[in-house]
């Protein structure tokens, strides 16, 4: 050794006495120094002839030190205050390792120090899908030139596929989409995403995730492609800080910043924009205070053919300990969507010629899913081209959300949890839509609701944890936008309603298999040309069985 060994700490413990319950202390005291030293080598830090040497030179002092006190008449037993033993064990533990670093002892084994900065976690899934569509289901020829060929406005048609060039009708202005046919597919997906701490208040993010980039709320791979790879994209992105406990902020691709259930929020989507929270805020200890703000821009500026879209909103709630065995969760969102509704547009009158901006208010097919009721925004006296027709939202949308979740455990580890969730969008104004549209709507819904209810584990993580739960959705036509509502209900989209029952069960540790069954149908018509005897009474029906496994790591 280069360097003298802390070995007078040791030398004092195999010196001092063991009398009594003084003696039964040191001796502690001593195994616990013992043990320490063990730990080291075991590590690696510290190699075992070097173990020995200390303990040996201990030794040695501490014979120097019991013969000199035989020299003395007076018997003396020496107490040591507990605080004083845990400065000697912290002191002993702070000068090997330093030495140990010095010397290099465990160069050869050491493991960087960015590793315990980065975290790696990730899941995989494999699932059976079955879609059984209902078999009175109004069929593709029964709209033949009313969807999206038709002159007023439509609940959007449920749409299953595409064909490849993202139309909705063929040549002959027939709906392409399946709404008759049962599908059968295996799906897989896997995600994999690194966490990293920078520094005490400054972390980062980043997924990448199975998918296709015109599904933002799906990451599922259908099997059956020929063999041909996968793609992996982007999930999330993301810088967030926390320079106190009770405030932090993320910007980037970040997760979902709000306390919700899938009924306006997909479990897939992630958010792309900047968020902040408050939290923590307690002004009596069983009642914890929260508050979210976010803003995301859904699109980019691009002069003169679109302007921005984008989304914001803000969220207060609180969550409250009734008990010891009871806890209440409640928050109350609002949201705004900018740009996003429609607006008729007009050709230019000299040149009969559409201006730069023509089609600037689309909600494309490509964006939305089905449910939310849109109109032609192409000008109706002069447009008289044969393109395919630009659908906008009829509705503007301001939705109010109000989620409620109480945790009851009273038979912990089984734990019953109630979940509701209500939405009114008071953006729906039927005189707004007159006036920007020039339709008189009759139908249609602003609200949304989905009741909840689950029994067993709060998550499957262990070998034999469970839990099974059963919910009902209704989901009005316009309460929420459907391309970011769940999409397996119905096969995502709103003007549905229908309920949903499952369970999961840990097989082993991290490894779990679950079983769904969604039974959902249209609300209203998917059309409000009533006045047509051939489409009163339009119907679609569609129930979903799931069979997962699930990994993580």
């Amino acid at each position: 050794m280069k360097k003298a060994l802390p070995t007078l700490a040791l030398a004092a413990l195999f010196a001092l006495p063991a009398q009594a319950n003084e003696g039964a202390s040191i001796d502690t005291l001593r195994q616990t120094t013992m043990n320490l030293i063990d730990a080291l080598v075991d590590t690696g830090v510290l190699t075992r002839e070097k173990a020995d040497e200390l303990i040996k030179a201990a030794e040695a002092k501490a014979a120097k030190t019991a013969a000199k006190a035989k020299k003395d008449s007076t018997v003396r037993v020496q107490y040591v205050p507990e605080s004083v033993k845990a400065e000697i064990r912290e002191q002993l533990k702070q000068e090997v390792l330093a030495q140990a670093r010095t010397e290099g002892w465990a160069a050869p084994n050491a493991i960087p120090e960015w590793t315990e900065r980065i975290k790696i976690e990730g899941d995989l899934r494999v699932r059976y899908q079955e879609d059984r569509l209902g078999d009175d289901n109004t069929g593709t020829l029964g709209l033949t030139g009313l969807h999206p060929g038709a002159t007023g406005a439509v609940q959007d048609y449920p749409f299953v596929t595409r064909n490849p060039a993202g139309s909705e009708v063929d040549s002959n202005g027939i709906p392409v989409n399946n709404v008759e046919e049962d599908l059968n597919r295996l799906r897989v997906r896997a995600r994999l995403g690194v966490l990293a701490k920078i520094n005490d208040s400054v972390s980062a993010g980043v997924r990448v995730a199975t998918g296709n980039r015109e599904d933002r709320v799906s990451t599922n791979q259908t099997l059956g492609n020929n063999f041909n790879k996968y793609n992996f994209l982007v999930d999330r992105a993301y810088i967030k800080l926390d320079p106190v406990e009770w405030f932090s902020a993320s910007g980037g691709r970040i997760p979902n910043p709000w306390f919700n259930t899938d009924l306006v929020w997909d479990e897939d989507l992630n958010f792309e924009g900047v968020a902040a929270t408050l939290r923590d805020v307690r002004p009596t200890s069983s009642l914890r205070p929260f508050a979210t703000a976010g803003w995301f821009p859904l699109r980019a500026d691009s002069p003169p053919s679109a302007d921005k879209r984008w989304l914001a909103g803000v969220q207060l709630g609180a969550d409250y300990d009734l008990s010891s065995q009871t806890r209440l969760r409640i928050g109350l969102a609002k949201f705004r969507y900018g740009n996003l509704e429609g607006r008729v547009q007009s050709f230019n009158p000299n040149t009969l010629l559409p201006d730069a901006d023509y089609g600037r208010y689309a909600y494309e097919s490509g964006f939305r899913a089905k449910g939310n009721t849109v109109f032609k925004t192409n000008d109706p006296v002069n447009d008289t081209s044969n393109s395919v027709p630009n659908w906008g939202l009829a509705s503007k949308f301001e939705p109010w959300v109000l989620t409620v979740a109480a945790d009851l455990a009273h038979y912990d580890p089984v734990h019953v949890l109630l979940t509701a969730e209500y939405v009114k969008n008071s953006g729906f104004d039927r005189a707004d839509i007159l006036r920007r549209t020039g339709l008189a709507l009759t139908d249609g819904d602003d609200t949304a609701y989905h009741l909840r209810l689950q029994v067993g584990m709060p998550s499957v993580r262990l070998s034999n944890d469970w839990q099974v739960f059963a919910s009902y959705k209704y989901i009005g036509s316009d309460a929420v936008v459907d391309a970011f509502t769940d999409s397996d209900f119905g096969l995502g989209g709103t003007n549905l309603k229908g309920f949903v029952i499952g369970g999961s069960y840990g097989v082993y540790r991290d490894t779990a298999v679950g079983l769904r069954w969604y039974s959902a149908q249209n609300i209203d018509s998917m059309t409000y040309l009533t006045q047509n005897a051939s489409i009163i009474g339009q119907r679609f029906k569609v129930d979903t069985l799931m069979l997962d496994m699930n990994v993580r790591f």
